[in-house]
């Protein structure tokens, strides 16, 4: 290694990396997949498209702990980027993040190795921030009421990021814990500027919000189809494996679009994709990649009444996209 490697702390990694700038990182990351399909050949009159192998999701045996890895690279002129980490469940109780990673950046020409970066900061950005793309592309305009479910540092993200493309007017926020969904009720009311509420149950912050963001761990569903307004959109990102499922079957029943980030990743990774395939009313033909919808080759939404889901389990090409845009502000500031 050599003295022009950079290294970046989570502190420097998060404010490198500030909410539009983790947006516009996202926003180029799933508009180059849509511009069609990661990992294949690229067509003559296509531009190039992104590296993305498949990811690593391996639940250990030990305890209920994750461990994951991706590796990736967006484009020509920014090198591959490999995350490694693992998610632990058991972190939430004792005020923890539930997920701990580090990433490698290396150079575009030489491959020589260009930046360690903390990538705890850069998952809790760019997963936000690709929920806030998601939202934008697939919520109605005047959505202006934000159903959080889970009160930690992922949650927290999503309603900081979600307020930089909608005009926010309420949040409600429920987790299995009273002191930690009212604490953060008071952060986000006094940081958006907005009515924040802590809710008693699941179902209490999710009745009529247009915009629910299912922040959790959880095995079991926090989110039930029968509870959706009309015209709402729903992000699970918290459903990243087979075993983990957010929503109920219901929520996918009275989607009028279900879109996830990769539909063959969802469809090995996702679980209510997984179950909604196996059991009905899904087939893989009816999942609409996030990019597609940016680039226009398919839509999702066709009316303020449709109920939009969208899942979530992560992409190494997100993290390529994050963790240069983190490269390259470092750069720009001399460090």
């Amino acid at each position: 290694m050599t003295d022009d490697v950079l290294f970046l702390s989570r502190d420097r990694v998060t404010a490198l990396l500030d909410p539009d700038t983790a947006i516009a990182s996202q926003r180029a990351a799933f508009t180059a997949l849509g511009a069609g399909g990661a990992g294949r050949p690229d067509p003559p009159d296509q531009p190039e498209l992104p590296d993305l192998p498949a990811k690593i999701m391996h639940p250990s045996r030990f305890d209920d702990s994750v461990v994951f890895a991706y590796v990736s690279r967006l484009s020509r002129d920014t090198g591959a980027v490999a995350k490694f980490g693992s998610v632990n469940p058991g972190n939430a109780a004792a005020g923890l993040p539930t997920v701990h990673a580090v990433i490698t950046a290396l150079d575009p020409v030489t491959g020589a190795l260009a930046a360690v970066m903390d990538g705890t900061a850069v998952t809790t950005a760019r997963t936000a921030a690709a929920s806030a793309v998601a939202f934008d592309a697939l919520s109605t305009a005047d959505s202006a009421e934000l159903a959080l479910l889970g009160a930690g540092t992922q949650a927290l993200a999503h309603a900081r990021a979600v307020a930089r493309v909608r005009d926010l007017k309420a949040v409600r926020i429920w987790s299995p814990t009273p002191e930690r969904r009212a604490r953060a009720a008071d952060l986000l009311a006094a940081e958006l500027g907005i009515a924040a509420e802590a809710t008693d149950t699941p179902e209490a912050a999710v009745t009529g919000a247009s915009l629910v963001a299912a922040c959790t761990l959880s095995t079991t569903p926090v989110v039930r189809g029968a509870w959706l307004a009309p015209g709402c959109t729903v992000v699970s990102v918290g459903s990243f494996e087979p075993t983990r499922s957010e929503v109920d079957p219901e929520v996918l029943r009275r989607a009028a679009a279900v879109v996830v980030d990769d539909p063959e990743t969802a469809a090995g990774h996702a679980g209510p994709v997984i179950d909604a395939l196996r059991n009905g009313p899904l087939t893989r033909e009816n999942l609409i990649a996030l990019g597609d919808v940016l680039t226009g080759a398919r839509t999702a939404r066709t009316g303020p009444e449709d109920i939009v889901f969208y899942n979530s389990v992560g992409l190494g090409v997100q993290d390529a996209a994050a963790a240069w845009a983190v490269v390259r502000a470092a750069r720009g500031a001399g460090r």
